[in-house]
């Protein structure tokens, strides 16, 4: 068995929840640089390259890209042949959460209570989700997730006989009713199956793929290519102002479902579309 402390876990959360702040990973950068050809709109093309720009000068200048440093969510594939010491997994991602935001000088955006709304003033605690699996490596995901984007999320229990065309109907028609809100050219995540907590979950892992990543399964992935066509189909287009890019990817993660239901989901980034992963 391989031993993993506590203040380890503690140091890199801290790390990651700086640098994803602060630099927007390559795919995204990438997806947006290639979309400033794509885009058809003169003014969806200006608003692109001061996206840009921004990226550029948080980059160079070590400052978060949004003011919105987000709730701290984490997914966690921790192998089963190593074993945490020092504490518990929950203490040492919120130690890590702590002090990355402080010392990152990030906004605490977490109230404690959600209706008496005092902020616990330093943005624990986080979201963890954990998953057992083989070996003694521990891979730590991180996704600093915005208010604004997040409350564009959805969850609908659809009829079975509704089927891939309704699902289709029904993310395109909720984007379409999002709008402007979640600061498009935005990254689309969608849950299809499991139950009604396992389907938001899953929407919200489709958005730590890297962009640029097909779904695995050529079914779903000809649904990504299919719903990203629809969306930007819509002409919102870049913070709203009208073009065709008001998407930058769709992703897809399913899971098996009950025989009388089929649940989808719904879960937009922004184009700040921040994630990081380390391996332990």
């Amino acid at each position: 068995m391989r031993e993993i402390n506590a203040e380890v876990i503690s140091e890199k959360v801290a790390m990651m929840c700086q640098d994803a702040n602060r630099y927007l990973g390559e795919d995204v950068s990438k997806a947006i640089a290639e979309s400033v050809d794509k885009e058809e709109s003169p003014t969806g093309k200006a608003v692109l390259k001061q996206l840009e720009e921004n990226i550029q000068i948080a980059r160079n200048s070590d400052i978060p890209l949004c003011q919105d440093t987000g709730f701290a969510v984490f997914f966690v594939e921790w192998g089963q042949e190593a074993i945490l010491t020092g504490g518990t997994l929950d203490e040492a991602i919120n130690e890590g959460v702590r002090r990355g935001y402080a010392e990152g000088y990030l906004r605490k955006s977490i109230v404690e209570d959600p209706l008496q709304r005092v902020n616990t003033g330093d943005n624990t605690p986080a979201v963890i989700n954990l998953e057992m699996v083989a070996g003694d490596q521990v891979k730590i995901a991180f996704a600093p997730k915005g208010g604004g984007s997040e409350n564009m999320s959805t969850v609908q229990i659809l009829k079975p006989s509704d089927g891939y065309e309704g699902v289709v109907d029904f993310v395109v028609d909720h984007v379409n009713k999002a709008g402007p809100n979640p600061c498009p050219p935005i990254v689309v995540g969608i849950g299809l199956g499991g139950t009604l907590e396992k389907v938001a979950y899953l929407a919200k892992k489709a958005l730590i793929r890297p962009l640029g990543h097909e779904n695995p399964d050529n079914y779903y992935a000809e649904m990504e290519k299919e719903i990203l066509q629809k969306v930007n189909d819509l002409g919102i287009g870049p913070q709203g102002f009208g073009g065709r890019i008001t998407a930058l990817a769709v992703h897809i993660e399913t899971y098996p479902c009950h025989i009388a239901s089929l649940p989808v989901a719904v879960n937009i980034n922004c184009h700040a579309s921040r994630h990081g992963e380390i391996v332990i």
